[in-house]
């Protein structure tokens, strides 16, 4: 243990890591560079954050801030310590909605703000896309606009005043402080503002976009001389931000969206000047190739063309201005549905991260995504910038905040090779001579840090390159704030992520999407933080209930990465550190959708597992649940007499869970008296007749646990008019093999179930699983484990309301109301719209918890040491609805974990969607 890693353990309530695993998340952030940190520290208050900055002080490293780790320009990594806010300085301190002011700690996250002050009608102006993570201090950090900076300014036009710490320890509150006299450091920065005046006016604050550099504008006696709003924007090079007060403006009601369609982006860029004649509140851009990401060959809600202008207009007048707007560009389209508007803005919202990949697979990296002019030059701009790629033989996908003239794109540059990362260097020079030349900057949000610091001086004189020194001296004049940033700057090329990469691992997976390549797969990971969202959509459930960086996706990826690096983590795919990062990894798949750029960590878990235990001995847990279909077959009994009542099952089920490392505080779910298989032998089947015939999939969980749900299914699809058949031999998916990274056996038990079931499948019958994640890995995860073979074509596999629903089928219609918990499986790769408009049809009125997964994920939440996390997932949300919902409302749950999480944790017992729809009641017990 090293001296300072010593000093801050005695010094500092809040954790000190400066493991390897940790190393590894920390070095990098959403940018395309990595900086190793000799250790990170989590403050739980201001006294800790001086504690950290005096032990970094004595012992002379340098010192970084962090929040949610979102920096596309590399200002939230360094080799030094470095001070995550995020995870304990998140307090609202203040909220006083009569004087629309609000008080946060650094690390709150701005979608908490407006929630809180959503209560009030009122919010935080600037609203960049990654708002439902982003920090408050980040954005304070680099300035963040948003999308509506167009009326409510950028960050440092919201803020009121800061409370700060420097590296020498000197704690300050600083603000406007017009012509009065202050003390000796206020005043030495107003005698800097003094000397160089006739700079600050003219360089400086030209348009509201001109980011890059320091906002020494706000120092100007016209500006009341406004030392927090200076600040603002200095990248965490000056000092750290220990709380903030801000302003808060009011949220419109009414909203009205106007769609424009253009040929291509200049196009766009070009009409940008007639648009905000209109006084929207937001004019954004957006281009096919984002579109494409998000939505493939859905154009919906979208006028013709390849490029759009997405813009808002607010007040009485809304829709009117809206419509004389469109009227100015053919087939434009005004949108004035709340849900249509949503659907259409979360394209932008996430473009951050789909432009990350274009349509055929390629990477496409930051660098030069982030530059401004003002927006009547907007249009010359982006025909000549489109000339320069040209040039360079480079492509890249446009979005950004058109309104304001800021361009957002990520470039396809070659960085794994020399030849690549000199073009990266050539296009970023050339591009910041020509957004020079038009007089623009090459930040408009997201600062300089290492990516444009390097190349201010095509930007700007000698004069204001000597004020930004300057600026930097008087705040840390050891140079040891976030150094290499601004002043003194690193070189732009420098120690980029995709250098140092060892050859291409083999793996058993085949990784088709990535081209073969592991490394590629991890390198779809570019940082942007979706997976540290507090609500919405599945991704991450671990992270939520711990809100460790490790337990994020983004976490995840960064330590596999390291780990095929091997110089920071040099144990292979023995790595321990992998190991820890992936232990509360639930493989809900939720990161395969939710993640913008389809990050897939339950995969890239499997592998891992496989690697990490070859030919060593496995945890008990493997063994137990990994092959729980093989022991339903062969230990039904001694199975089912464990989850019985009394003094001798109590004993057993001890025991048995003892040996098969399962959690102590989980009760074994019982196996049915009779399999569905059993039933379905001796079942009166429908006559075939004219019936189209269906293969019912019997997967290991509805089978042996819940034959219910099975036997109902057979009766709704008997309605439909389907003759129901079931594979004669004994059938497996393999997830639990799969999931448990027991690879080679996956792959032989899909081999022999696709034997099993190919005969039918090639007569063209559709094949219809129940348990979400049974079929899912019948639609997706046989892809991968048996790559190549063309028998997986004639596979038809459906979804129990995809199969009705093409059937045409009816269900019977009865009032009723219904809490339904969607699988994380089914989110993911299968989707649930069929589901809902059945139900709709059945008269069942739907309401759903907000957060996806249920917590237990099959074997997780079973396995010892997961139980606490596993529960505390289903209490954020799940567990409580159910438990508030009326008596008469049905709790509908087709995933087997989903239904005995409720069942074990609320005491309400799940149905199957199956059990909903059936023509009319019927017997459910296991001896129908």
């Amino acid at each position: 243990m090293s001296t300072l890693e010593n000093d801050l353990r005695a010094a500092l309530d809040g954790e000190v890591d400066f493991s390897v695993r940790c190393r590894a998340e920390y070095s990098y952030d959403a940018s395309v560079y990595r900086r190793v940190p000799v250790g990170v520290v989590f403050p739980r208050t201001a006294d800790d954050v001086a504690a950290a900055v005096r032990a970094a002080r004595e012992h002379d490293v340098s010192i970084t801030a962090r929040g949610a780790g979102t920096s596309i320009a590399g200002n939230a990594i360094g080799e030094g310590l470095v001070v995550d806010f995020s995870r304990h300085m998140n307090r609202i301190v203040e909220l006083d909605p009569e004087r629309r002011i609000a008080r946060v700690e650094p690390g709150v996250v701005l979608d908490d703000l407006n929630r809180a002050a959503g209560r009030h009608g009122l919010r935080f102006g600037p609203d960049p896309s990654s708002r439902s993570r982003c920090v408050l201090a980040g954005m304070i950090g680099n300035n963040a606009c948003g999308t509506r900076a167009l009326v409510y300014g950028r960050t440092s036009d919201n803020v009121e005043s800061l409370d700060v710490l420097r590296y020498d320890g000197t704690a300050l509150t600083v603000g406007a402080h017009g012509k009065e006299p202050a003390d000796p450091f206020i005043e030495e920065l107003r005698a800097l503002r003094d000397r160089h005046l006739a700079t600050i006016r003219t360089s400086l604050g030209r348009f509201p976009r001109q980011v890059s550099g320091y906002g020494l504008e706000h120092l100007l006696p016209e500006n009341d001389f406004h030392v927090a709003r200076a600040l603002v924007g200095s990248e965490g090079t000056c000092a750290f931000t220990l709380g903030a007060t801000l302003r808060l403006v009011s949220e419109p009601e009414t909203k009205v969206l106007v769609i424009a369609g253009f040929p291509d982006f200049v196009a766009a860029g070009e009409a940008v000047p007639r648009v905000l004649e209109f006084g929207p509140d937001a004019c954004e851009g957006l281009d096919a190739q984002i579109v494409a990401m998000a939505r493939g060959s859905d154009r919906s809600g979208l006028p013709e063309g390849t490029s759009w202008l997405l813009i808002e207009l607010t007040g009485d007048d809304a829709e009117d201005r809206a419509r004389a707007l469109a009227r100015e560009f053919p087939g434009a389209v005004v949108e004035t549905d709340p849900l249509r508007q949503a659907a259409v803005w979360k394209i932008r919202t996430d473009g951050a991260g789909l432009a990350t990949r274009a349509p055929d697979g390629s990477q496409a990296w930051p660098g030069w995504e982030d530059s401004a002019v003002p927006p009547d030059r907007l249009g010359a701009y982006l025909g000549e910038l489109r000339q320069l790629f040209a040039r360079f033989g480079v492509h890249g996908a446009a979005y950004g905040h058109f309104g304001e003239g800021c361009l957002h794109i990520r470039i396809d540059f070659d960085l794994a090779t020399e030849r690549g990362r000199k073009t990266f260097r050539e296009v970023i020079e050339e591009a910041t001579r020509l957004v020079a030349a038009h007089g623009g900057s090459p930040s408009g949000e997201h600062g300089d840090g290492r990516a444009r610091s390097e190349v201010l001086p095509l930007v700007y004189d000698d004069a204001a390159l000597k004020a930004f020194r300057e600026f930097k001296g008087v705040w840390d004049p050891e140079g040891r704030m976030n150094p290499g940033i601004l002043v003194d700057p690193e070189p732009i090329d420098d120690r980029l992520r995709t250098e140092g990469m060892r050859p291409r691992p083999r793996t058993f997976l085949p990784f088709a999407a990535d081209n073969g390549d592991f490394r590629q797969a991890l390198h779809r990971c570019v940082g942007v933080g979706k997976c540290r969202s507090d609500h919405g959509g599945v991704m991450c459930p671990s992270y939520r209930a711990t809100h460790d960086e490790k337990d994020s996706t983004r976490g995840r990826a960064r330590a596999l990465e390291e780990m095929l690096r091997g110089d920071l983590d040099t144990e292979g795919w023995r790595s321990e550190s992998v190991h820890e990062a992936l232990d509360l990894c639930l493989a809900c798949k939720g990161c395969a959708s939710d993640c913008p750029v389809n990050v897939d960590m339950a995969t890239y878990k499997s592998e891992f597992l496989h690697h990490h235990y070859r030919r060593r001995l496995r945890p008990m847990a493997h063994y137990s649940m990994g092959w729980l279909p093989l022991w339903l077959r062969l230990a039904r009994g001694p199975l089912r007499a464990a989850s019985s009542p009394g003094r001798l099952a109590r004993s057993l089920a001890g025991l048995g869970k003892r040996l098969g490392g399962v959690a102590p505080e989980r009760d074994l779910p019982a196996p049915a008296k009779q399999s569905f298989t059993r039933w379905f032998r001796r079942h009166h089947r429908a006559p075939g007749g004219d019936r189209r015939q269906v293969l019912l999939w019997p997967d290991t969980f509805t089978n042996h646990f819940t034959p219910s749900a099975a036997r109902a299914a057979v009766r709704v699809l008997e309605d439909a008019g389907y003759e129901v058949i079931v594979p004669q031999a004994q059938v497996c998916c393999g997830l639990t093999w799969m999931s448990t990274g027991q690879l080679t056996m996956a792959r032989r038990v899909a081999r022999r179930s696709l034997e099993a079931i190919h005969p039918y499948a090639a007569r063209g019958i559709p094949i219809v699983g129940l348990e979400p994640s049974c079929t899912a890995a019948l639609r997706g995860d046989w892809e991968k484990l048996l790559p190549g073979d063309e028998r997986l074509a004639d596979l038809k596999v459906r979804t129990f309301a995809e199969l009705l629903e093409e059937a045409g089928w009816s269900p019977p219609h009865r009032e009723r109301t219904a809490i339904a918990q969607i699988h994380c499986h089914q989110h993911a790769e299968l989707g649930q719209d069929a589901d809902l408009r059945l139900l709709a049809k059945a008269g069942v009125e739907i309401t759903r918890p907000e957060s996806g997964c249920c917590g237990l994920a099959g074997n997780f939440g079973f396995e010892k040491g997961h139980y606490d996390v596993s529960v505390k997932i289903a209490e954020r949300d799940l567990a409580p609805a159910v438990r508030d919902a009326a008596p008469g409302t049905i709790v509908l749950a087709d995933g087997f974990s989903c239904r005995t999480q409720i069942a074990q944790l609320t005491g309400r017992e799940a149905v199957h969607l199956a059990e909903v729809l059936l023509p009319e009641e019927g017997p459910r017990d296991d001896h129908e």
